[in-house]
């Protein structure tokens, strides 16, 4: 039935023009009626079959669709469009309404379409862009020549126009991005907008493909995609530092952009609010996932890609830095059957991965451990995880309050970020549950300030706390390009050490090689405060003692700060003195 309504519908598009064409003395009454028959027997159009026939030129079809209603007739073929042109209308949308944007207006763009009586398709143009649509008519054939021109994935046309295409051009691009090829495929198959599949070899999905795979090899922790006004910047965050790559070419700002929405499961339409999504692709064969941000700038949509490589996760409390008097410490603190361990830090210090690894440590048989997250970043074997919905009122208090039902023995929380959170947690940690979970703040006698600021009393944070841990992540020194050296009287200045202090140390520099890419350093660990919960401290927690008074007795008691930490890493030959004075503060 629906086969025969759109063959109707032609015929009657047809119909329509024929007799304009014939009024106008294009065509005879004769010729149409002598291939009337053909076409029904066919089954093709009327005016299909007349210009193959050789009775009607394509150029007249476009001619007579203008004049019918009333708007211009262009010639594809024989424009150049601008840039700012090509990237008002994004590829996916250019593709889905077979259009091609010509000129812009306040508020409006001109738009050549094959079909100016496809109201559906126009008033779906109208929405995909925002702005008003003024149609201007073009043929078929030069409709497809220029999308493959301007935007790829098309047959290209009559090679005038970018030097060659963008397909060459998007083509050399990923060839002096990387040497090699990855595969990449997404785990839930490729589909465009409107919900068809899309052919992974397009140019735009090939250069996409191509940036996480770079920032895969090159062991990025995020892609940084950032519009400017007249560049569009690509950067990787490479173990803490954003390295600039080659800038991509800004008419390409639009079709990225709205590929990676697409991907993420945003909405293309939305491009006034931020907006969050995820991607679970397949590189070289290793599952990864892609937590994408994007966030509205003046010049365009910033993307923010976060690499989570669900394989590559190292969970040996070794892995993390750890000497080996603090990781006994460590060891003997998450051992015990009850309280809380709360680990501070600002974004990306490395917080999630040290929990994981406190939870993969302890993971047995005969232990019940059940997470929540937002999101959930690695999965666990053995282990329950659950993910936040905000959205549907599945908050951090509500699942932590249903879990507790499920009596187990571990429980890990993403974040503490409220008094409801924190309460629940505590209490928790009161009735014989070992509770993990994370705050923002700078040290680790920090947390009990938090704590009480949020409204928990002192005395459950004295009661629930065993131990707080602050950490920081530097870079470590080149296995392969580091050396022996000796430190500096700058570098001893900047650490504050005596000559004779550093006497027997082993310090350590990388020269620079490929592994590293000239930087002397290669990969992350942290650098860790922690503070230990005795009886003393409990009492100056519970007299809600000032957080300096606090941290000055902690140390007394034996605990490291953060700067004293990383200078034992430096002697070591861990790290460089740079670093170390990077990530921290100067201690009075």
């Amino acid at each position: 039935m629906r086969g025969a309504a759109q063959s109707i519908l032609v015929a009657a598009k047809d119909d329509f023009l024929i007799d304009q064409m014939v009024e106008t003395g294009l065509l005879t009454m004769d010729q149409v009626d002598g291939v009337r028959a053909d076409a029904e027997s066919t089954g093709e159009g009327l005016l299909d079959t007349l210009v193959k026939g050789g009775l009607l030129d394509v150029s007249m079809v476009t001619m007579a669709k203008a004049n019918y209603f009333g708007v211009e007739s262009i010639q594809l073929a024989d424009m150049r469009l601008s840039d700012e042109v090509i990237k008002s209308m994004p590829r996916h949308v250019a593709k889905k309404y077979s259009a091609v944007p010509v000129a812009l207006g306040e508020g409006s763009v001109a738009v050549a379409v094959a079909d100016p009586s496809d109201i559906e398709a126009i008033d779906g143009l109208q929405l995909a862009l925002g702005k008003t649509v003024e149609l201007r008519v073009a043929s078929p054939q030069e409709i497809e020549d220029a999308l493959g021109r301007y935007y790829g994935g098309g047959s290209g046309g009559g090679g005038g126009g970018r030097g060659g295409g963008e397909d060459s051009e998007i083509s050399m691009m990923i060839q002096n991005l990387t040497e090699g090829e990855v595969e990449v495929t997404s785990m839930k198959g490729d589909v465009g907008s409107d919900g068809k599949a899309v052919d992974a070899d397009a140019p735009i999905i090939k250069l996409v493909n191509q940036i996480i795979v770079d920032a895969y090899k090159l062991k990025a922790s995020d892609i940084h995609l950032e519009p400017l006004s007249k560049r569009f910047r690509l950067r990787y965050r490479i173990d803490g530092l954003c390295v600039e790559m080659k800038d991509l070419p800004k008419r390409l700002q639009a079709p990225i952009i709205a590929r990676l929405k697409i991907q993420s499961g945003m909405s293309i339409a939305e491009r006034r609010i931020p907006q969050d999504g995820r991607i679970q692709t397949n590189v070289g064969g290793k599952t990864i996932d892609l937590r994408v941000n994007c966030l509205p700038t003046a010049h365009g949509e910033s993307i923010v890609m976060r690499i989570l490589d669900k394989e590559g996760l190292r969970l040996g409390l070794a892995e993390l830095g750890f000497f080996a008097d603090d990781q006994q410490t460590f060891e003997r603190i998450i051992a015990l059957p009850d309280g809380i361990l709360l680990v501070t830090g600002p974004t990306g210090s490395g917080k999630t991965t040290t929990l994981y690894s406190c939870l993969n440590y302890i993971n047995r048989p005969d232990r019940k451990i059940i997470t929540v997250e937002d999101p959930v970043e690695y999965m666990l074997a053995g282990i329950n995880q659950v993910q936040v919905h905000e959205h549907i009122g599945f908050t951090f208090a509500s699942a932590l309050r249903s879990m507790l039902r499920q009596s187990p023995n571990v429980i890990m929380l993403g974040e503490i970020r409220d008094m409801e959170t924190a309460s629940i947690a505590i209490n928790a940690s009161l009735t014989g549950h070992l509770v993990f979970s994370t705050l923002h703040t700078n040290d680790a006698p920090g947390a009990v300030t938090r704590l009480i600021d949020i409204g928990i009393k002192p005395f459950l944070v004295a009661s629930a706390a065993r131990c707080l841990m602050a950490q920081r992540l530097i870079r470590r020194i080149c296995r392969n390009c580091g050396g022996p050296t000796t430190l500096t009287e700058k570098e001893l200045d900047m650490l504050g050490l005596k000559p004779e202090q550093a006497a027997t140390a082993t310090p350590r520099r990388g020269r620079g090689c490929p592994t590293c890419n000239k930087t002397g350093c290669k990969g992350r660990q942290g650098i860790f405060e922690i503070f230990v919960i005795n009886d003393a401290a409990r009492k100056m927690i519970f007299e809600k003692v000032p957080s300096n008074v606090l941290r000055n007795k902690a140390r007394e008691m034996g605990m490291r700060t953060l700067r004293e930490d990383g200078i034992r890493k430096v002697l070591a030959g861990v790290t460089t003195a740079e670093e170390v004075v990077r990530a921290t503060v100067v201690e009075h």
